[in-house]
C-alpha cells in the first residue's frame, strides 16, 4: 500500500474530465460539445427547463382555471396567548406594539389576531383583521377591537396612473396640437 492510494471513500472525489486531449481519450476534437450552435460556443448557458428547441414541457400543459397567488392576501397571525403574555392590563395593542414586541417579524403588512389562548386583560387592540372567536374574547374581557383601514393596492395603483397620466396633459400641448394651431394661423 502506498500513501497516494489511500483515500477517504473509494470513488469519493471522482476524477475531472480531462476535455481536448487527444482522439484517443475519447474527449477529443469537439470535447463532447458536439458540432456548431450556440452549446458549442464558449459562455453558452441554457435557459432552465430548455428542451433542445423542442417545446418545453410546461408549456405543452394546458393552462386552465384561476391562480389566487398574486392577488391573495397574507396576514401575519397573533393569537390570543400571546398578547396575554405580552401586554398588561389597559395597554394599547397596534401593529408597532407587536413589532416591538417582535410578536410580528420584519416588515409584515397585516396582522390578524386569532383566538387560540384565553385573555383576561383588557386590551384596546387594533388590526387589520380578528377571528370571530378572538373578537368575541376581547369584548368579553372588557377589550375594544378596531379594523384598521383595508387598502386597495389596484385602486391605488388606477389613481396613481390617472394623476400621471393627468400630469402629462398639463405639462403643454403636445406636437400633434401644435401643428394644428400652426395650420389654423397659416
Amino acid at each position: 500500500m502506498m500513501l497516494d492510494s489511500i483515500t477517504k471513500a473509494a470513488g469519493g472525489r471522482p476524477r475531472r474530465k480531462r476535455v481536448g486531449r487527444g482522439e484517443s481519450s475519447g474527449h477529443g476534437r469537439t470535447s463532447g460539445r458536439g458540432n456548431k450552435g450556440a452549446g458549442a460556443r464558449a459562455g453558452y448557458k441554457s435557459k432552465r427547463l430548455y428542451e433542445g428547441g423542442q417545446k418545453a414541457l410546461y408549456s405543452r400543459f394546458p393552462k386552465r382555471g384561476f391562480n389566487n397567488f398574486n392577488f391573495r392576501t397574507e396576514y401575519t397571525p397573533v393569537n390570543l396567548a400571546d398578547l396575554e403574555r405580552s401586554f398588561n392590563d389597559g395597554d394599547k395593542v397596534d401593529v408597532d406594539a407587536l413589532k416591538a414586541l417582535r410578536l410580528v417579524q420584519g416588515c409584515a403588512s397585516k396582522v390578524k389576531i386569532l383566538g387560540d389562548g384565553e385573555l383576561k386583560k383588557k386590551l384596546r387592540v387594533t388590526a387589520h383583521a380578528f377571528s370571530a372567536d378572538a373578537r368575541s374574547a376581547i369584548e368579553k374581557a372588557g377589550g375594544s377591537c378596531e379594523l384598521l383601514p383595508k387598502s386597495n393596492a389596484a385602486a391605488a395603483w388606477k389613481a396613481k396612473r390617472r394623476s400621471a397620466k393627468g400630469k402629462k396633459r398639463v405639462s403643454g400641448p403636445s406636437r400633434i396640437d401644435k401643428k394644428k394651431a400652426a395650420r389654423a394661423n397659416a
